[in-house]
């Protein structure tokens, strides 16, 4: 009989800490509080949809998902910013099997990076 194992997939998410020093060092700790919030409710929208449209059976939107990789890229969200990226490389070549992998692990990278900049602010304070 064989024995099914359940693969646990949990990986490190990659800040760019610069970026958000620079952030507040700009935009002030109000503002950047403020853009920082902004952008990560924008960002889950926006994974949100991918993900509600993508289980309807509809195509990845790449348009949204530039927009999520360049917000990502924005905040510091390394990671984030990179495998967005990755799933459009998979979208455009047309590779099913590459898109669906990179889309689920955009999705825990997504929401791993959302904890990641919340717990690097609350240091922050």
């Amino acid at each position: 009989m064989a024995k099914i194992v359940k693969l646990r997939l949990v990986e490190g998410v990659r800040l760019n800490p610069d970026r958000i020093v620079t952030l507040y060092a700009e935009l002030g700790e109000p503002g950047a509080d403020r853009a920082i919030r902004r952008t990560m409710r924008q960002m889950s929208r926006a994974l949100d949809g991918l993900r509600r449209d993508h289980a309807a059976g509809q195509a990845l939107n790449e348009t949204v998902l530039r927009a999520f990789a360049d917000n990502a890229a924005t905040i510091g969200m390394a990671s984030a910013a990179r495998v967005a990226e990755d799933v459009i490389v998979a979208l455009l070549a047309g590779d099913g099997p590459a898109r669906e992998a990179t889309f689920a692990r955009l999705g825990r990278i997504g929401d791993r990076s959302f904890s990641a900049v919340i717990d690097l602010q609350d240091m922050s304070l």
